[in-house]
């Protein structure tokens, strides 16, 4: 669905690329996006291309995932180009060709990859500044051109995505499995290995075959689905892995990777239940996601119940409290998102995000902060409130943006979420 979601607003080619000009609102349906980094991504088809160049521009950051979410490579400052930008060469599977010299040359084990990159806002300039310059980087030297095209490369196209409708979240009906044999015909026999296509093929669902299936055989799908997808809400809003808990199990506060292993082992074997998690509700898979470094980079925070462990009820009023000092060297910020979509909340405020940046925010007198949840704002609590609505469930991100020591011991740590009567 990233790829037909792309596709959806033009960026349909190895060289269009999907820019968040002002930033991603509630509009774009992308799992758990931001509202603080500049968004520009693509997808490459080497079938199609073969070897291709993605030319980076400096103070960037980002990654390269295959078409079975494996990570491939970072870009940018957690890349080998260390944020100074450079020319990355991505090669089809089993390519056997030269490399030429002066390419950070990526295997891939698929034709399709997905190209995720962020430029950070300027710190130095005001946000009115920092936006459109990093909308310029961006535009002015990323450029993605299949290597055979490297002496007449085709410009790199950008689409404006800012306030526009894109969805790209995995269907959790019976068109999930229509999509998946779509998926696979493109890519090469081998790449999911034995078990997976087995599976696959128990279902009818194969490489260079119609997929078919009966009336008896459509129905148990649509229950799979449906049952697949609640097994997944269940593990991702009620986790019980104590390597999710980020407190504890008395706090509701959890990570998206458990024991902040991005490779989803445990004790040498798969942790199904931390995969399911991650890839239901997250999406970027890197190393880079799961290291804290003390000032640099961004740490989070997420939170889907109240402090009674009850799921947080859109008609309801909630309080979560900051305390003083948040342990933030650039800034933080809280953003919603809607428990069906796992994307941003789509409420009357554009973007439903809330933090150490937004103009009118109040302090109480010990320094700390007051936010609230609700369908309409307490009266005197306009800045500091995001809206929920009514019949919708809703969950929270706390981004830390330089994360500090007292964040990464631990001794500061946010509230929990309190139902106001």
């Amino acid at each position: 669905m990233l790829r037909e979601g792309q596709a959806s607003i033009g960026a349909d080619a190895s060289h269009k690329i999907a820019i968040w000009d002002n930033l991603m609102d509630s509009k774009t349906i992308l799992l758990t996006g931001n509202t603080s980094t500049m968004y520009a991504v693509g997808f490459l088809n080497l079938a199609k291309d073969g070897p291709t160049v993605i030319d980076l521009p400096p103070g960037m950051l980002g990654v390269l995932d295959d078409m079975a979410f494996r990570y491939m490579s970072d870009l940018g400052v957690a890349g080998p180009d260390k944020g100074k930008g450079g020319k990355f060469l991505v090669l089809p599977p089993n390519y056997k060709g030269d490399v030429p010299d002066g390419y950070f040359a990526v295997p891939s084990e698929t034709n399709g990859v997905w190209v995720f990159t962020r430029g950070y806002l300027d710190k130095k300039l005001p946000l009115d500044k920092a936006i459109p310059a990093a909308s310029k980087n961006i535009r002015d030297h990323l450029k993605v051109y299949p290597l055979k095209s490297k002496d007449n490369p085709p410009a790199t196209e950008f689409i404006n995505v800012s306030g526009k409708v894109m969805n790209t979240i995995v269907p959790n009906d019976y068109s999930f499995f229509v999509k998946l044999h779509d998926l696979i015909q493109g890519e090469p026999d081998e790449y999911l290995g034995p078990e997976a296509k087995g599976m696959m093929a128990a279902i009818g669902i194969e490489k260079g075959k119609p997929f078919n299936p009966d009336a008896r055989m459509k129905k148990i799908l649509m229950d799979a689905a449906a049952i697949g997808n609640t097994a997944a809400r269940a593990i991702s809003y009620f986790p019980r892995d104590p390597g999710n808990m980020l407190y504890g199990k008395d706090s509701a506060w959890i990570m998206a990777y458990a024991n902040k292993d991005t490779a989803f082992l445990k004790d040498g074997a798969f942790n199904l239940e931390a995969r399911a998690l991650f890839h239901f509700g997250y999406i970027v898979v890197s190393p880079a996601m799961a290291v804290t470094i003390p000032g640099k980079g961004s740490d989070y925070a997420l939170i889907a119940v109240d402090s009674k462990k009850q799921a947080l009820d859109g008609s309801k009023t909630y309080k979560l409290t900051m305390p003083k000092d948040v342990p933030a060297k650039d800034f933080w910020a809280l953003t919603m998102y809607d428990t069906q979509t796992r994307s941003q909340l789509q409420t009357d405020q554009q973007f439903p995000t809330l933090g150490s940046q937004t103009k009118g925010i109040k302090t109480n007198a010990d320094g700390s902060y007051d936010i609230y949840f609700s369908p309409k704002a307490p009266k005197g609590k306009e800045g500091n409130w995001l809206q929920t609505i009514p019949g919708k469930s809703w969950w929270l991100a706390l981004r830390i943006y330089g994360p500090e020591k007292t964040w990464i011991d631990q001794t500061w740590r946010p509230g929990e979420i309190e139902v106001v009567e």
